[in-house]
């Protein structure tokens, strides 16, 4: 008999015996992300960085340039001053590097800034890098009955697990994993579950849907009651993501800033993610009664809040970082911005003034 070493490994063969023998990847991907103390998230392994010396296994925007929270702070102060609110939610906040930028340079427009973040260990970093904001920064667990404020979620939801749909032979299947040895298996069950459309053709084709990225948005329709929030991520609208060609799906890892497909291996030690349907997350919050306030790529909404103006003030190296927040090949175009508002509550924010591409969701 084979001894699974991995204590987090361990955890996901007890999990998988508990339900059958066959567990659903959503799940798999939850435990492997979340899981106290082992989970990737939930571990005390170095995530975020610009270099692979660093220990690091991604390089987020905030991390890459300080233009990026201060282009984004633009956009959340013209948010606080159109809701009359003082607050900003700020939804996994990884290093905290973006936390500090917009503290930095809101100021006294911000009364209190509020993390929500299921890691332990990057609470605990975030806490030592926002020290010096004393009690306007805090931590909560759950959310409270009422949100007055703005929500700010930078690369939340393609941290969020996603279920796998494979069709084969022109039938759907449920991608799930059982145990092989000490490590992991994929193993398909036939599915009633479908992507939001039609893909067509009759080819295989693997892909993902997002029904806790979905549900996420509707939690927080049920809470704000005043305010905006300002979702940023890599993805697509649905037509692009269910294109006929994107037959492998978007399911990848990052480790020491390398990328692979393979979530089954190195469980614990790499990040997975999928890339977000916008136009799923879109459809949830209006049907939960937000507004759907603009959507566009990164670099356009960055440049509408004038990050072309801010890098000329920084040193060329940094500003050579900078543009690859903007660029099309780079960040800027993969990326997109997503903004949301309170029932009722109409408007278009300046990062969407030149660009918006609500239409194309």
């Amino acid at each position: 008999m084979t001894t699974v070493t991995s204590p987090l490994s361990a955890h996901i063969h007890a999990q998988i015996a508990a339900a059958g023998g066959w567990m659903g990847f959503g799940r798999f991907m939850q435990l492997a992300l979340y899981t106290p103390g082992l989970g990737y998230y939930a571990n005390d392994s170095r995530k975020f960085g610009a270099m692979p010396a660093s220990g690091s296994d991604f390089v987020t925007a905030p991390e890459l340039s300080c233009a990026f929270g201060q282009a984004l702070a633009v956009q959340v102060g013209e948010a606080l001053a159109h809701t009359a609110t003082d607050e900003v939610w700020e939804f996994g906040a990884g290093s905290g590097a973006l936390a500090e930028q917009l503290l930095t340079a809101l100021g006294d427009r911000v009364r209190r800034y509020t993390i929500v973040d299921l890691s332990g260990s990057l609470r605990a970093r975030q806490r030592e890098r926002l020290a010096a904001w004393g009690d306007r920064v805090q931590w909560a667990d759950r959310l409270p009955e009422v949100i007055e404020g703005v929500v700010v979620g930078n690369e939340v939801l393609d941290a969020m697990p996603v279920q796998l749909l494979h069709r084969v032979d022109g039938a759907w299947h449920e991608r799930g994993v059982v145990a092989d040895g000490a490590g992991f298996a994929w193993s398909d069950r036939p599915t009633d579950l479908r992507p939001p459309v039609e893909v067509a053709g009759g080819h295989d084709y693997l892909t993902e849907i997002h029904a806790q990225a979905e549900g996420f948005v509707r939690t927080l329709a049920a809470h704000l009651r005043r305010g905006a929030a300002f979702l940023i991520d890599y993805g697509f609208g649905e037509d692009e993501y269910y294109h006929p060609q994107r037959d492998g799906g978007t399911l990848v890892c990052h480790q020491a800033h390398r990328v692979d497909t393979d979530p089954l291996a190195g469980v614990g030690a790499k990040d997975i993610t999928a890339h977000v349907n916008f136009t799923g997350i879109a459809l949830a919050a209006q049907d939960a009664g937000l507004e759907v306030l603009g959507y566009t790529g990164q670099g356009r909404f960055l440049l509408n809040c004038g990050i072309t103006e801010l890098m000329q003030a920084l040193a060329p190296a940094e500003r050579a970082r900078a543009s690859k927040l903007v660029l099309e090949h780079e960040m800027g175009e993969l990326f997109k911005v997503l903004a949301l508002g309170a029932a009722g509550d109409v408007w278009q924010p300046r990062g969407f003034a030149v660009g918006d591409r609500m239409h194309r969701l």
